[in-house]
């Protein structure tokens, strides 16, 4: 069984949209749970959340999973590796799968993920697609492909399994960013990681926000910096400084 870890903070915009694609995109062959872990949202991500569990909101297919899916809504303190954290905790599938949301998984994605488990591969996550055309961002989602480490990030998902999650001991909670990170790096180091060759579509708001050049190069800067043994919180007052 996969439970899907989704941390919210004020993502009215698309949480909605992401549970149904969740639910429309999935086989009918594997029971599946999906936890919303919420940060403390005040836009109303919570009242969407509460509305699709509770049948309100309509579906915009004819797919039905009730018997397969279930979802839930829990509250928990503001950081995505706490929320995270505590997602995993009440989790009872054998696979985690940590999704942000706004990055939306491609088609069959739980069997995909089951087929790498079921060879062998206990952690990993899907190619990259940008939902914008520009050029920098069309190439940077293509190096997504390969395993290179400087290549990954949280927008491309993951799933481990929650044997392997628990022997890690989790998302670093000192980070309060570059937590996804930290966790792959765990798992390049135990040679635990595969990318499977389908893409997550997801946002470029934040590229739109600050604009593409400015914010890549205060990502590159914050992947240097940790390169160079930067502190959780030296690479947060950065990000906050430059970004939030």
């Amino acid at each position: 069984m996969i439970s899907i870890i989704i941390p919210i903070l004020n993502e009215a915009k698309s949480i909605g949209n992401l549970l149904f694609h969740l639910i429309e995109q999935a086989t009918q062959q594997h029971r599946f749970e999906i936890i919303i872990v919420d940060g403390g949202s005040s836009d109303g991500s919570q009242d969407i959340v509460s509305e699709f569990i509770s049948g309100r909101l309509q579906s915009r297919s004819n797919k039905d999973l009730s018997d397969n899916v279930t979802v839930s809504l829990i509250p928990s303190e503001k950081g995505r590796a706490k929320q995270m954290n505590l997602g995993a905790k009440k989790a009872i599938g054998h696979i985690l799968y940590f999704l942000h949301a706004d990055s939306f998984p491609p088609k069959n994605y739980d069997q995909l993920i089951i087929n790498e488990v079921n060879k062998g591969n206990q952690a990993g996550c899907f190619r990259l697609q940008f939902d914008s055309n520009h050029w920098w961002l069309r190439l940077a989602s293509w190096l997504t492909q390969f395993s290179w480490r400087a290549c990954r990030g949280g927008d491309q998902s993951l799933f481990i399994t929650n044997a392997l999650f628990k022997d890690i001991g989790g998302y670093d909670e000192d980070y309060i960013i570059y937590e996804d990170n930290i966790l792959i790096n765990e798992l390049y180091k135990r040679k635990q990681f595969i990318v499977i060759n389908k893409k997550i579509q997801t946002s470029s708001r934040l590229y739109e926000k600050h604009g593409v050049w400015k914010l890549q190069y205060h990502f590159w800067s914050i992947y240097v910096k940790k390169w160079f043994g930067a502190s959780a919180d030296d690479l947060y007052l950065y990000y906050k400084k430059h970004i939030s």
